[in-house]
């Protein structure tokens, strides 16, 4: 068994860093504190075939695998969780599907600018009433003719709302019990994106709620098979999962790396404040949990690289990265003092932007239910 990243990998690595470090890092603050969507960062990551990594050339994308998503992922969210869930929700939630379970046809129509980062795709699961329960979808869509006809409303939308979206894509009940995926282009009569939230945290990233007002599409819109939409969008969560625990893990050692910095320049008592063990414990727990959620996840997209099944490992990566992540900035917090509390300091949005991460692609608490049973629990 070896889930090791190559060279390859490693490479990679080092150019997403340069990138981050150079063209991210040092508008974050700004971004997170004018809630502005960095359109042209987002088109620098296109640029760069970020959009496209896991994607076949035939459809203008990398043919990368797994990992190196999440390598992208990570590297981003050292600096920015804004603009690496951009890149996870477009690549996981929003392309994802079409490359997954469209037409040849849809493929060829909606993929090349997609895999480009010239254009971005939601994915509208969550609704008011339906979360962790995402079964009690109740946006339904009605076959009139050549047209369904969608009504019902969508939150916590991510990339739904930006210049460049072109699609989102939603779960609707097509029958008493029936869940299918219907593709809903943006600009569509009754497709109505409400302003964005005001959000504790991920503040630089596009996020609506959609609302579906008697919205007419063409009946070949239809993703995949008709009825089994739920079963997709469970096909979609296992590698979205994965990419969230690569955020967070990310998030993580960026916590490390401002607080080891930070550890080693302030002085308390006339000494570097990580000279003393209140400080570097801290450090310490910091740096084994971001070694062991990356492990976790890695081993995660390793699985799903070889084509195994990775429910459980996926559930498990992002239970314990995104813990680690929210405990990881507390603490990172902690070490900063009265300077954490200050939000010109990375650590400050590092803490607002990790609770999310408990939250998003399935709570702490769905995961725990997906793991109990692999455990052969009744759950």
């Amino acid at each position: 068994m070896d889930f090791a990243p190559s060279a390859e990998h490693e490479a990679f690595r080092k150019v997403v860093r340069e990138f981050a470090e150079a063209e991210v890092a040092p508008h974050a603050e700004e971004w997170d504190r004018t809630h502005r969507f960095p359109l042209d960062t987002v088109r620098a990551m296109g640029e760069m075939g970020l959009f496209g990594l896991p994607f076949p050339e035939e459809y203008g994308g990398m043919g990368a695998d797994l990992l190196t998503l999440c390598i992208a992922i990570e590297e981003l969210a050292r600096v920015d969780s804004s603009i690496a869930i951009t890149l996870e929700a477009a690549v996981g939630l929003g392309a994802n599907p079409i490359f997954r379970f469209g037409t040849e046809e849809q493929k060829r129509a909606w993929l090349p600018d997609l895999t480009a980062g010239k254009a971005l795709a939601a994915f509208g699961l969550t609704e008011p009433d339906a979360g962790s329960d995402a079964g009690g979808t109740r946006t339904r869509a009605v076959l009139d003719g050549d047209e369904w006809v969608l009504n019902g409303t969508k939150a916590f939308i991510t990339n739904s709302g930006t210049e460049i979206t072109s699609l989102v894509t939603v779960t609707a009940r097509t029958g008493p019990d029936e869940i299918s995926t219907i593709v809903v282009p943006a600009g569509t009569p009754g497709l109505v994106i409400e302003p964005a939230y005001r959000k504790m945290g991920w503040r630089a990233s596009d996020t609506h709620e959609v609302r579906l007002e008697d919205c007419r599409v063409p009946a070949a819109n239809l993703l995949g098979e008709r009825g089994k939409g739920f079963r997709q969008f469970l096909e979609i969560l296992d590698e979205g999962r994965i990419a969230i625990a690569a955020l967070a893990v990310g998030l993580t050692q960026g916590c490390l790396d401002e607080c080891t910095a930070y550890a080693n320049d302030r002085r308390a008592f006339g000494a570097p404040i990580g000279s003393y063990q209140g400080i570097a414990f801290k450090c310490a727990d910091i740096a084994v949990a971001a070694d062991a959620a990356r492990l976790l996840t890695y081993r995660a997209a390793w699985l799903r690289d070889r084509g195994e099944r990775a429910t459980r490992e996926a559930a498990e990566a992002k239970l314990f990265a995104s813990e680690a992540a929210v405990t990881a900035a507390r603490e990172a917090t902690q070490v900063f003092g009265g300077y954490g509390f200050v939000d010109e300091t990375p650590v400050s949005r590092f803490y607002r932007d990790a609770k999310v991460l408990e939250i998003g692609e399935g709570t702490s608490e769905i995961q725990r239910i997906v793991i109990a049973r692999t455990l052969g629990l009744p759950v």
